[in-house]
């Protein structure tokens, strides 16, 4: 018994010391050097276009003129800010971009998740192919030539247009209505995103034992009480992180669609804030007071981020962090 006391001692006398970060870093650098090699392109990238822009942000704060440059140009303070909540436009743009990305949210966000199901419930493999091809290819198409399409199937003698004379329609062009700009925008981008969007899910719900679904046929439950039960309840994480990301960039409307498919016409309902962001900065040339329009803008969505994060944390017990 003595001796198995000194051994147990001396095993512990023996064992190392705990080590610093340094020097944890450094023997997993050594194990692992290749791995962080390949990081090393992904940190640039973040650093260089992500991090450093953000210097150029304190233009917000200032008279900004190119010839005076970043520090040359006069402080303002909060003029910018101050102009643009006090401007016609901000409740219009505001307005405008909720009312779209709680559209997205509501119409766009569950359609691949329901795609995804009804992939996972098709048992024809070569169907189920030819499904998912036809799904993602929008996606791969360029952003000009969808809003060509759009644009040309929409006009007083477009193709969509033509079909609905046959029901009343009067034959104007959608474009050109207001009332029809959110429509056609989402609908369109659950047809180009649909596809590409269920891939990540379709991959959660290969995840999911199938011993859950052969225990739930032999309790003789059916296909939809298995979906119920079984599917999403599987898929559930994967639908909270989603969320939450989807949340983080909720008012970042994609611009690049609006702007080629809005018009003067249109502003009333289609102009959002990164619209106007684009059309202030960039043809107008109020560097300053797009500059804090954005910075507006990214509050909100990090507001929007942190309070999804610990909803989902609170409800589901899954989160970013």
């Amino acid at each position: 018994m003595a001796k198995t006391v000194q051994v147990e001692a001396s095993g512990l006398a023996s064992k190392p010391k705990s080590q610093t970060f340094a020097q944890r870093f450094f023997r997993d650098f050594l194990m692992n050097k290749y791995l962080y090699l390949m990081m090393v392109p992904v940190l640039a990238y973040y650093v260089i276009f992500h991090y450093t822009p953000m210097y150029g942000a304190i233009i917000a704060f200032k008279d900004y003129t190119p010839m005076k440059g970043i520090m040359g140009s006069p402080w303002v303070g909060l003029q910018h800010f101050n102009d643009f909540f006090g401007s016609y436009y901000f409740w219009r743009i505001l307005k405008n971009t909720v009312v779209i990305s709680s559209y997205s949210l509501i119409f766009e966000f569950p359609a691949p998740i329901i795609l995804a199901v009804l992939i996972n419930e098709v048992r024809n493999q070569i169907f189920k192919r030819v499904v998912q091809s036809i799904t993602y290819m929008p996606y791969f198409i360029s952003m000009i030539v969808i809003c060509g399409m759009i644009s040309d199937f929409t006009n007083s003698d477009g193709v969509i247009n033509t079909l609905l004379t046959y029901f009343g329609y009067d034959g104007r062009a959608m474009l050109q209505k207001p009332e029809l700009f959110r429509s056609i925008y989402i609908l369109s981008e659950i047809w180009q995103k649909i596809g590409w969007e269920s891939i990540i899910y379709i991959a959660a719900l290969m995840g999911i034992d199938q011993e859950q679904y052969e225990a739930a046929r032999m309790d003789g439950a059916s296909r939809w009480k298995q979906v119920l039960h079984i599917t999403l309840p599987g898929i559930m994480p994967t639908i909270a992180i989603m969320f939450i990301l989807r949340m983080g960039n909720l008012l970042n409307v994609g611009f690049e669609k609006i702007i080629l498919l809005y018009n003067p016409v249109t502003y009333e309902t289609a102009d959002v804030i990164s619209s106007f962001v684009y059309r202030k900065g960039l043809l107008e040339f109020g560097w300053s007071y797009s500059a804090a329009v954005g910075i507006f803008n990214s509050v909100l969505n990090l507001i929007l981020l942190i309070t999804a994060n610990y909803i989902s944390r609170k409800v589901n017990n899954s989160s970013l962090w």
